[in-house]
């Protein structure tokens, strides 16, 4: 949300719209998941459209001045650079993941990996290989969808605990989608916070590396010694390479836009090339990927007009206000954003909104008290990836169950949540960062 419009009044009931999507979307959501028992029921309510609900209710709000002017209001706070950045990253991440997983990139870095592992480290290496696969795609849900069956297939042969294999699966794909450069996620935190995006992961590398070493110690202690070996497929080191190109390119601060664009040229040439797909079907598998974008990138043009008439109400200076009463330490306004962000996200399932819902208004507290755009950000992206993590009716869990369903095993998301070591241990690390590692610079360094 753009804070350009504030007043310097303090309206609470401008926050209106916020409260009318959080209350339709839960509400309907719990309504199809556990009492109509609707599979996946939550992503029956398609958040586009209880946002344009919101919308409506924040023009009517709006009071009585002409259409026009809110119009102006809302076109203001779409124009803004970070909101058609932000739209535009989107686009071209998709294109790129639509290409390299037609490709079978996907497949061969998992093969890849597994090749050089043996059985007693499997578990381990399928927490690692989430972690590079998404990473490199920027999609915790892709990486799932990927990786589930993979996961299944080692419990099978091996004899470990299916909920332990696809608990390092979806850890390792949340560890991506906090950190990805092309993240959805890490776009729009960045975006928000008005900071780059190296400079982001650095800081929220730094946060998160103590969890992911954790987690690695654990599944190999969890691991017991496998039954037989695993029966590994083959690999083409040349479907992992556009991985590694947009992988290190980004790492390098190159520009987002110049990497994506040359990772989704190499992912189509190596696709007709090794004979994936036929030179004809260019165009569909990367409109695949953009299409996937749709939802996110819609969301965010009505998020940034929501937020403009909420703004414009003193809606914003409401919750500063609330929160000024609150707390008066950084340590006090950080927990404040971390809070913000990983309600908004229980509430809609969904990481990327809550960060759209929700960045705006971290801007604001980090603004009023002299944060690290940087360290805001980082805030964000995590607890919004830990709530994301471990929510039963989430996409995450429920894409790792239905890849084991898939396969003949029933399992419950719940049962997943003891070996959901990484997003457990990436909310402690973000807490003691918060409490124990001061901020040294401020601003200067962002």
């Amino acid at each position: 949300m753009d804070g350009k419009n504030t007043p310097t009044r303090s309206n609470p009931a401008a926050l209106l719209p916020i409260g009318v999507f959080l209350v339709l979307y839960l509400g309907f959501g719990l309504v199809f998941e556990y009492i109509l028992k609707i599979p996946m029921g939550f992503y029956n309510v398609k958040a586009v459209i209880i946002f344009l609900v919101a919308l409506l209710v924040a023009v009517i709000q709006a009071g009585k001045m002409p259409l026009n002017d809110k119009m102006k209001i809302m076109v203001q706070g779409v124009a803004d650079e970070n909101v058609l950045t932000m739209c535009l990253i989107f686009l071209v991440a998709g294109a790129f993941s639509g290409a390299i997983s037609a490709a079978g990139g996907v497949d061969s870095t998992v093969n890849l990996f597994l090749t050089f592992l043996p059985s007693k480290f499997a578990v381990a290496g399928l927490f690692f290989i989430s972690c590079f696969i998404s990473l490199s795609m920027g999609s915790s849900t892709t990486t799932i969808a990927a990786l589930a069956p993979i996961g299944v297939g080692i419990s099978t042969a091996t004899g470990f605990n299916l909920a332990l294999c696809l608990g390092a699966v979806v850890s390792g794909a949340m560890f991506g989608d906090n950190l990805s450069m092309i993240s959805d996620t890490t776009i729009a935190a960045v975006r928000t916070q008005g900071c780059e995006m190296k400079d982001k992961f650095r800081m929220n590398f730094f946060i998160v590396l103590p969890a992911a070493i954790l987690t690695l110690v654990l599944l190999v202690v969890m691991t017991p010694s496998a039954a037989s070996e695993l029966e590994i497929g083959s690999y083409n080191i040349w479907k992992v390479l556009p991985y590694l190109v947009v992988l290190f390119g980004a790492l390098l601060g190159l520009n987002v836009f110049g990497v994506l664009i040359v990772g989704t040229v190499m992912s189509l040439v190596v696709g007709i090339a090794t004979g994936a797909f036929p030179w004809t079907e260019l165009f569909n598998v990367t409109f695949t990927g953009v299409s996937n974008m749709y939802d996110i990138t819609v969301i965010s043009i009505i998020v940034a007009c929501i937020g403009a008439l909420v703004s414009y109400g003193g809606g914003i200076q409401a919750i500063i206000n609330f929160i000024r009463s609150k707390i008066n330490t950084k340590k006090g306004a950080q927990l404040g954003i971390a809070a913000l962000v990983a309600g908004v996200d229980v509430a809609t399932a969904n990481n990327t909104i809550a960060i759209v819902m929700t960045g705006g208004i971290a801007k604001d507290i980090s603004d009023e008290f002299n944060i690290d755009p940087r360290r805001t950000a980082s805030l964000l992206d995590i607890f919004a990836s830990v709530v994301q993590g471990i929510l039963p009716y989430g996409a995450q869990l429920l894409y790792a169950v239905a890849g084991a369903a898939a396969l003949g095993h029933t399992l419950s998301s719940v049962r997943l949540l003891p070996y959901l070591y990484y997003p457990i241990l990436m909310g402690i690390s973000a807490l003691i960062f918060i409490f124990f590692i001061p901020q040294k610079d401020d601003k200067k360094k962002a």
